[in-house]
């Protein structure tokens, strides 16, 4: 088997894409303390809100006052997602450091969630991504749809390395490809991944964000260990899933990712017991079982 990396980056997207698909208002304070604890359970990055209008994502509508009572600039990056200039402004006046914006690899999903096309997107982008690295902020760049789309069915892996390469040119330090309906497979995920290689994309510039759909979350992380990815975005308790996509389950859930990467002796820096303690805690103001699967067995 090809040797696997030492050490990984749990990219923590439960406040963000794991929240944004609950259709109950979490309070500010919850979310607050959500975050708290992430971050005193290890987890080295925690993506905390999206600047999107509220009207699209009634339970982000808070994002200006969450950022606020956060720490910007210390140890633990807390991104923002952006999804337009205007995002960028909020972001700005928010002071944050770290961003992401949010591409499509197809032009249904583009139209659909975007209001725009495949390529009609990479100008929307352009002036944010060119804004914000001048303001000295990094810029993350999620590519959706890489695997399979609902309305167009299988994506070409050349068309999604066409658009997460536009984006790495734009400026974005790194991509993170994401499964969005869980369809994608250990196969799929290797091809992709040498596909973006042999264009020349360094394999430490792109990360996987997958659903767990049809239970390959974690067989599909494991291909992608394989494969030298070394950045995993995962949420809490299994929370999450898109809210402009209906058959997208929950994403894979952190709790899970942590049990498999101490299994083969990779580090993570995450204290599991506090994680699966903040799930239960969450689950109880969701009201709802956590989706993990080490969740429910370990508590």
């Amino acid at each position: 088997m090809p040797a696997l990396p030492p050490a990984v980056t749990i990219y923590e997207v439960g406040p963000r894409d794991g929240l944004q698909n609950e259709s109950a208002i979490v309070p500010l304070d919850v979310k607050v303390e959500f975050i708290e604890r992430l971050i005193a359970a290890g987890l080295p990055v925690v993506e905390a809100t999206s600047f999107v209008h509220p009207r699209w994502v009634p339970q982000l509508a808070d994002a200006a006052d969450l950022v606020a009572r956060l720490p910007q600039g210390g140890a633990v990056p807390l991104p923002v997602l952006v999804p337009n200039q205007r995002g960028l402004d909020r972001a700005l006046e928010a002071g944050v450091t770290h961003i992401a914006v949010f591409a499509s690899a197809t032009e249904t999903f583009a139209t659909k969630n975007l209001n725009s096309t495949l390529d009609g997107q990479f100008e929307m982008f352009e002036p944010v991504v060119e804004r914000a690295r001048a303001a000295g902020l990094d810029v993350r760049a999620y590519v959706s749809m890489c695997f399979g789309d609902p309305w167009e069915g299988a994506v070409p892996i050349e068309q999604v390395v066409a658009t997460g390469r536009r984006l790495l040119d734009l400026g974005a330090s790194q991509l993170s490809l994401g499964d969005t309906i869980g369809v994608g497979t250990t196969g799929h995920v290797r091809s992709l991944v040498d596909q973006f290689i042999a264009a020349g994309t360094p394999v430490n510039q792109l990360a996987m964000h997958f659903h767990d759909t049809y239970g390959q979350a974690l067989a599909n992380t494991h291909a992608a260990l394989q494969a030298g990815i070394t950045t995993f975005d995962a949420s809490a308790g299994g929370l999450g899933g898109c809210p402009y996509a209906e058959s997208a389950t929950g994403n894979l859930a952190t709790e899970d990712l942590v049990w498999m990467l101490d299994g083969l002796g990779i580090v993570h820096g995450v204290d599991l017991l506090s994680l699966v303690e903040t799930s239960r805690w969450m689950a109880v103001h969701l009201g709802k079982e956590p989706a993990s699967a080490v969740v429910r067995a370990l508590a």
